[in-house]
């Protein structure tokens, strides 16, 4: 009896040891140096990135009188204040463009990149307990963030078709590249958030900053005038600005003014890229800072 019992405790330590030795243990370390994107990874929380959206996206509106129709009211406010100070006032030329499609077509993309660049920026420290407590790609959030001011971007969109049947502008051949321009302006913001997002970790300041720049970079932007009243010996400088490629697309593709391919849109689609692909190598870099800085 004792022979059958000490085989049978042998046999249930070795089938305990190969369960065991089945179990896998991950280590999960900061990544160290300049890293790129690991696109696997960040498919493999695909789930996640919906979640966070939603979220994202009800948190915003819920508890409101008005709802999604802030998405619309915001541009729509300053189009009529625009129209009245630079289009009746000091009357800008608007390229044989009624007044107010003009200056609408020009504040939808920038509302759209100035929201999302503030969402971006604050996104790592307004979720820093999810950051310092669970491990996924920190670029989830101000990803979140980015798509989820997309819906914004769909329902402000409506008010400007209704504009263009007002005013009975039809657009040509040249809206087949809208899609292009689109995603060239999630691109700018969301480039520009990863740098100002990482920074806003260690220096709060950043989070202040960013409103007044929007702000200041309105006015170097042409949202309320064409880019063809810039003197050409500064448009070179003038284009460094990514979103003057952006908007200056935008009305192309849409009113058919201004030029589709120019050197100042490709300069400013350089710059668009090189801020994107330049602010993930950044991001990559800073994160395994992240939650020893948020978690203090």
């Amino acid at each position: 009896m004792r022979g059958n019992r000490s085989s049978k405790e042998k046999a249930g330590n070795i089938s305990a040891q190969e369960d065991l030795s089945e179990d896998r243990i991950y280590w999960i370390r900061p990544t160290k140096g300049w890293r790129f994107l690991n696109l696997r990874e960040l498919w493999s929380y695909r789930e996640l990135i919906y979640f966070l959206t939603w979220r994202d996206i009800k948190v915003r509106y819920k508890q409101t009188a008005l709802g999604v129709a802030w998405a619309v009211l915001q541009p729509l406010a300053l189009m009529v204040v625009f129209t009245f100070l630079f289009g009746r006032l000091a009357k800008l030329p608007s390229e044989g463009i009624p007044y107010p499609l003009f200056a609408y077509a020009g504040l939808l993309p920038w509302q759209i990149f100035s929201k999302t660049l503030n969402e971006t920026t604050a996104s790592l420290v307004k979720d820093h307990r999810l950051v310092a407590k669970v491990y996924f790609p920190r670029l989830i959030i101000p990803l979140s963030a980015t798509l989820a001011t997309m819906v914004d971007f769909m329902i402000a969109s409506g008010i400007l078709v209704i504009l263009m049947i007002v005013y009975g502008v039809t657009p040509g051949s040249a809206l087949i590249t809208l899609p292009l321009f689109i995603v060239l302006m999630f691109l700018t913001a969301l480039g520009i958030g990863l740098w100002f997002s990482a920074l806003n970790v260690r220096y709060r300041d950043v989070g202040f900053m960013v409103p007044f720049l929007t702000q200041f970079l309105l006015f170097l932007t042409p949202v309320v005038y064409p880019s063809r009243i810039v003197p050409e010996e500064f448009r070179m400088i003038y284009s460094l600005n990514p979103m003057v490629g952006v908007i200056e697309g935008f009305r192309w593709c849409l009113l058919g003014v201004g030029k589709g391919s120019s050197l100042m849109l490709w300069v400013s689609v350089l710059i668009a890229l090189c801020l994107f692909f330049g602010g993930i190598v950044w991001f990559r870099s800073k994160e395994r800072d992240f939650v020893d800085i948020l978690g203090t």
